[in-house]
C-alpha cells in the first residue's frame, strides 16, 4: 500500500491546480489589512506618549506583529502568489519590503534557494546554521556553550536587529563604496567600456547582478527617508523606542519561526544523494497549530508544509488545502 507520500506525489498536481488561484481582491484585502493599522498604530504611538508609556510599549508589541503580517506578505509577493498581476506583487512587495526594511527583490532570489533545497543540508540549513547532533557532540565544552548561547531565545530581538534593521544597511553600504571605487580604478584603464558594463564586471558578495544592487539602493534610500520622516514626526528618541524595537522583534520573531518550521525532532535532512523535494516539503516542514489571531497576523505561515508544496499557493488558500487534504498530511 502507498504511503502518505507517494499518494501525495500522485495527487499533488490536482492539489495545487485547485488551489493555486491569486485573487486581486483577497489580496488586495490583506495588503489593506496591514498597510492602514500600520499607519494607526504609528499615529497612536505618537499621541501615546501624552497618555502613558505603558500604551506606547503595547502599541510597538502591536506594530511588532503587523511588521511580520508585513514580512510575510512581502515573502508572498516574491512568491507572486499574494495578487494577480506580476506588476501589483512587485509594487507591493516593494511597499512592504521598506517597511520591514528588507530589499524584497533580493530577499526573494535567496529565499527560492531555500525553497528549491529545502532538507538538503549540504546546500542550505537555515538562517540559524544548524548543527548536526554528531557536529555538535564533537565541539568541546566551550564551543557548545557558544553554540547554545547565540542561539538562544533571548538573544531573538538583538538577532532581528541585526537581520532587519542593521545588516541590509550596511551590505548596501559597503557593497555600494566598493562599486564606486571600482568605478573609478576603471575610468582609465577601461575607458571605452560603458559604465553600465563597468559595474556589472563589479564582483561583490553582497549582490548577484546589478539588477539586484538597484533594488537594494531603491529600497535603503526609501526607507532611509521614511525613517527620517518618522523621527522629525515621532522625535529621534520615540522613533527608535518604538519603530526600531517593533522591527527587532519581529524580525525575530520571523527568525524563531522559520527555525521552528524546519529544525524539529526527525525533521526530514538529507545531502545531495537521496534527497527529493516532495519529502524535504512534507517531512521536512512542521504544521504550527497557532491560535487563529496569529495565524492572521503570520498570514498562515504556520501551514508551512502546503507552502512548500507549492509556493504558488496564495496565503489564504493554505488553510483550505490542507483541511481539503488532512488526510495527506496526517503524519507532518
Amino acid at each position: 500500500m502507498p504511503n502518505n507520500l507517494q499518494r501525495l506525489k500522485a495527487a499533488k498536481r490536482q492539489i495545487i491546480e485547485r488551489h493555486v488561484r491569486p485573487d486581486n481582491l483577497k489580496g488586495l484585502a490583506a495588503a489593506a489589512s496591514t498597510l492602514l493599522p500600520i499607519a494607526a498604530i504609528s499615529y497612536a504611538a505618537w499621541r501615546s506618549t501624552e497618555l502613558s508609556y505603558v500604551l506606547t510599549a503595547a502599541l510597538t508589541l502591536l506594530m511588532a506583529l503587523f511588521l511580520l503580517r508585513a514580512f510575510v506578505l512581502m515573502h508572498d509577493c516574491g512568491h507572486g502568489s499574494l495578487l494577480r498581476s506580476g506588476r501589483l506583487n512587485r509594487g507591493f512587495g516593494f511597499v512592504f519590503g521598506v517597511l520591514c526594511g528588507m530589499p524584497q527583490y533580493v530577499w526573494s532570489q535567496h529565499h527560492q534557494f531555500h525553497h528549491a533545497h529545502n532538507g538538503n543540508w549540504n546546500r542550505y540549513r537555515g538562517p540559524l546554521s544548524v548543527a548536526e547532533v554528531a557536529d555538535y557532540q564533537a565541539m568541546g565544552p566551550d564551543q557548545q556553550r557558544r553554540y547554545r548561547r547565540a542561539r538562544s531565545i533571548w538573544l531573538a530581538p538583538l538577532a532581528g536587529f541585526m537581520y532587519m534593521v542593521l545588516q541590509p544597511r550596511w551590505s548596501w553600504l559597503k557593497g555600494s563604496f566598493g562599486l564606486l571605487r571600482h568605478l573609478v580604478a576603471t575610468r582609465r584603464t577601461a575607458a571605452l567600456v560603458p559604465l553600465p558594463e563597468r559595474a556589472a564586471a563589479y564582483p561583490s558578495c553582497h549582490w548577484q547582478s546589478l539588477q539586484e544592487w538597484r533594488h537594494m539602493s531603491a529600497n535603503n534610500l526609501a526607507l532611509l527617508l521614511l525613517w527620517g520622516l518618522l523621527a522629525g514626526w515621532m522625535g529621534p528618541l520615540l522613533f527608535v523606542g518604538f519603530f526600531v524595537v517593533a522591527a527587532s522583534l519581529a524580525g525575530g520573531a520571523g527568525l524563531l519561526l522559520v527555525a521552528v518550521q524546519h529544525n524539529f525532532e526527525q525533521s526530514d535532512a538529507s545531502g545531495d544523494e537521496g534527497w527529493d523535494y516532495d519529502r524535504g516539503a512534507i517531512e521536512g516542514s512542521s504544521f504550527l497549530q497557532l491560535p487563529g489571531w496569529l495565524n492572521w497576523m503570520t498570514a498562515n505561515i504556520g501551514y508551512h508544509h502546503v507552502h512548500h508544496l507549492s509556493a504558488r499557493i496564495p496565503s489564504y488558500c493554505l488553510v483550505a488545502c490542507h483541511d481539503e487534504n488532512a488526510a495527506l498530511f496526517s503524519e507532518v
